[in-house]
């Protein structure tokens, strides 16, 4: 179960070893009991409180405890003491970043987001019959750049001699894709690119907020793997950024986009939903309610053939951080740069 607490005034605590839940109404408030062990993460994204207590229940029982901004991203969360044995993965992932290793990682994650965001046009054609055109034109131009972007990297050393080809071929698989959702979306949604926080149109808003949601469970799959957040292979180490999450999340994205383009598709959004203003648009209540049960839904509450198992989507992402992790521990690193440290 995950748990959002995002209503003004929440309070969360401990009564009788549950979490205490009381959201505040004009009757005086909604008070929700819930095990430890039934919760996975808990989100708190507005102005309330939380005891110690309550902190130490989720740490007793591994429970992700988030304070995240209005845009779903995480500002900062509280870990158990004991994350296990660290050093020998994070040690290998700096090595890796610096020779081939990394490479390869890079090119499997972005490939997979590209052939996805392709399988997804291809989905839509089932309903869009006078899409059909369009829907395969982009389809095949996005698999077709999947591909040049593999070429690229496998022609490549260390990621720095390619960075901006990558960049360019992923921002051009991206500009496509977007601008094809947005032509199947009614009128009054349609929107004119990616903006980000803040967004310039709902849809923007809804995708935000969706990538903040994946970004939390991201970096807590990568931090329970044994992985460092911080250190990536392809996004540049700067002060406070999470490279390996922006690197990790990428296969993942069209996973939410999916969802996204569904309640708009659907009809399931209202002007409730978001509000705005002169600096852009954000979700309301409504809308991340909305929002963060279907993305639940999906993550959560089906499961897909993986390997030779079938999983959900959220188990997934936690079970590929493992194998990057198991994958670095037996990599031989053979680049000569590496040997000299």
């Amino acid at each position: 179960m995950y748990v959002y607490l995002n209503s003004f005034g929440t309070y969360l605590h401990v009564k009788d070893a549950m979490f205490e839940i009381r959201v505040p109404d004009k009757d005086g408030a909604h008070i929700h009991h819930i095990a430890a062990r039934k919760v996975k993460s808990i989100v708190l994204t507005t102005a309330g409180a939380l005891s110690s207590d309550a902190i130490r229940l989720a740490m007793m029982h591994n429970v992700d405890l988030i304070i995240a901004d209005r845009s779903g991203m995480p500002l900062g969360r509280w870990w158990h003491a004991k994350l296990g044995s660290t050093t020998k993965i994070r040690r290998k992932q700096l090595e890796a970043g610096m020779g081939r290793t990394g490479l390869g990682f890079v090119r499997n994650w972005l490939r997979t987001k590209l052939e996805r965001q392709g399988q997804l046009l291809r989905k839509l054609k089932k309903h869009r019959k006078h899409h059909h055109d369009l829907l395969n034109d982009r389809a095949e131009r996005i698999e077709s750049l999947a591909q040049s972007l593999a070429t690229v990297i496998d022609s490549a050393n260390q990621i720095h001699e390619v960075a901006e080809t990558l960049r360019g071929l992923e921002g051009t698989a991206g500009r496509l894709y977007f601008q094809t959702l947005s032509t199947l979306l009614l009128p009054d949604f349609q929107f004119d690119g990616r903006s980000f926080r803040p967004a310039r149109d709902p849809f923007n808003a809804f995708l935000n907020y969706g990538y903040g949601v994946l970004y939390g469970r991201v970096e807590k799959a990568l931090m329970v793997a044994g992985l460092d957040p911080y250190v990536g292979f392809m996004h540049r180490d700067d002060y406070n950024q999470k490279s390996l999450v922006f690197d990790f999340i990428e296969p993942y994205r069209p996973w939410i986009d999916r969802v996204v383009f569904r309640l708009f598709s659907g009809k399931h959004v209202r002007t409730n939903h978001y509000r705005g203003d002169e600096r852009g648009l954000s979700l309301d209540k409504p809308g991340k309610v909305l929002l963060v049960e279907s993305l639940n839904t999906f993550l959560d509450g089906e499961k897909i053939r993986h390997g030779r198992r079938n999983r959900s989507r959220g188990n997934i992402i936690l079970a590929e951080a493992h194998q990057l992790a198991q994958k670095l521990l037996v990599e031989k690193i053979t680049d000569p740069k590496i040997k000299e440290i």
